[in-house]
């Protein structure tokens, strides 16, 4: 029998001045750097130093928050860094697949192979007002829509079987090449002729990679994705979700290594468990408590502020998940777990929610948090984890400098990257080029509208 261990994949989710809501308010942190290159080249760097697989930029195309467009930050920071992957989310539902496939494709060949798509069929109804739409789509259309978007996506990578095998310049603007093809895409949603006009990319497809943990997102993701971002508080509900949705791969040809799940990780990390302690409170300490319980009220019938803080939660007066279809339904219901299980507070569960927003937390020593991280990935609750810093820059600094030698101590984690781009630090195969099989028949999705 072997005793090899599973190798731990780290990812460290980028977030302006850190995951905890009040980081921002924190000596350490660089709220006035947040919009400059530098700020995120020196995240980069530390990470890298840190041999970490990648970076990951959430978005969204609504409200006043103070967020950079990831094409442009990633293409700025492949070109200051060797190895690093860089995660750009990107709605399918506020997009062209046309614009996305070409755009990633210009990434990853500007990164020589590190780009990845963290797909998401959108969050926010207020997206909508932006685009010119009457209204958010269902959360049943949005998968809809999503699953015949990433299909034309990868069928417009592959419309350039390899820029390698372009014999002259001339066979660059002729479309009738036999190594560039139309791809006559015919759908519910989409009707694109093709080809891309800018060769496969290095990886063949860049990463892909899905966020979503409900029933939707689940499908989707074992039926497309290569990286699952999700959220479990504990041990057994994360080995519940790994086991869902790794038994869903058969079903579309696919093998339990084809797909990493990583759930989000917010660890505060110090030499002892009472110093980590410490910085929680110290965070907790500069909460805006007012705010905190009007933004959590949202998720109830009743005014939180209402209710004593050091009181039970009124469980009773949750919304149900079905008024969140326009939202991220799982995290709602993975935060309330957590609160029937614990018997949180009001003030702890704010607590809790900010310095994770429904992703586990956990403060403790660097052999803690080895310990952590190592039994999760072990015992099959994961592959790995995405990082989420509770300050930027020193929380990724402090795991970087001392956790990911003691991961790499017990035989875990890498000591030098595997390869060059990063499929290859994934452990992931280039995908195969699919541009000779027959496109042009009507793709088979259900209509939704």
């Amino acid at each position: 029998m072997s005793t090899t261990k599973k190798q731990v994949h780290l990812n460290v989710f980028v977030r302006g001045t850190g995951h905890h809501s009040a980081s921002w308010k924190h000596p350490l942190s660089h709220p006035e750097s947040e919009l400059t290159l530098e700020h995120y080249a020196n995240f980069a760097r530390i990470a890298e130093r840190g041999l970490f697989d990648s970076l990951f930029l959430a978005d969204n195309y609504a409200g006043t928050g103070r967020r950079l467009e990831p094409f442009t930050l990633f293409s700025a920071l492949s070109v200051l860094t060797k190895h690093i992957g860089f995660i750009a989310t990107v709605s399918t539902t506020y997009n062209d697949p046309y614009h996305v496939a070409r755009q990633f494709a210009s990434l990853d060949h500007i990164s020589n192979g590190r780009a990845a798509w963290n797909i998401v069929t959108g969050a926010s109804k207020e997206d909508a007002a932006n685009f010119g739409r009457p209204e958010h789509p269902d959360v049943l259309t949005r998968y809809a829509i999503g699953d015949e978007f990433v299909e034309v996506v990868k069928q417009l990578w592959d419309s350039w079987e390899s820029a390698d095998s372009l014999g002259s310049s001339d066979e660059v603007e002729n479309v009738e090449s036999s190594n560039i093809h139309e791809i006559h895409f015919k759908g519910n949603h989409f009707n694109v002729k093709g080809p891309l006009n800018i060769p496969r990319p290095p990886q063949g497809y860049p990463v892909l990679v899905q966020a979503g943990s409900s029933e939707g997102g689940k499908e989707l993701a074992a039926k497309t994705a290569e990286v699952i971002f999700t959220a479990q508080q504990t041990l057994g509900a994360a080995q519940q979700f790994y086991s869902d949705v790794k038994s869903r791969l058969a079903k579309y040809g696919r093998t339990q290594n084809q797909l990493l799940i990583m759930p989000g990780l917010s660890p505060i990390v110090a030499d002892t468990e009472a110093e980590a302690k410490d910085i929680e409170n110290e965070l907790s300490e500069l909460l805006d408590m007012k705010k905190a319980l009007k933004q959590l009220s949202n998720r109830f019938t009743v005014d939180l502020s209402d209710y004593p803080l050091d009181g039970p939660v009124p469980l009773d007066k949750a919304k149900p998940s079905s008024e969140f279809t326009t939202g991220i339904t799982s995290r709602h219901e993975v935060v309330l777990d957590a609160v029937r299980r614990e018997k949180l507070t009001i003030r702890q569960m704010i607590n809790r929610a900010a310095g994770g927003h429904g992703h586990v937390t956990y403060a403790g020593s660097v052999i803690q948090v080895a310990d952590f991280i190592e039994r999760w990935v072990q015992n099959n609750g994961s592959d790995g984890f995405n990082i989420m810093p509770h300050i930027f820059p020193s929380g990724l600094e402090t795991f970087v400098d001392k956790v990911i030698p003691e991961l790499q101590n017990r035989g875990i984690f890498r000591t030098s990257y595997e390869g060059t781009t990063l499929r290859d630090n994934l452990g992931l195969a280039r995908p195969e080029n699919t541009s000779k099989k027959a496109w042009w028949t009507k793709y088979d999705a259900p209509a939704v509208r």
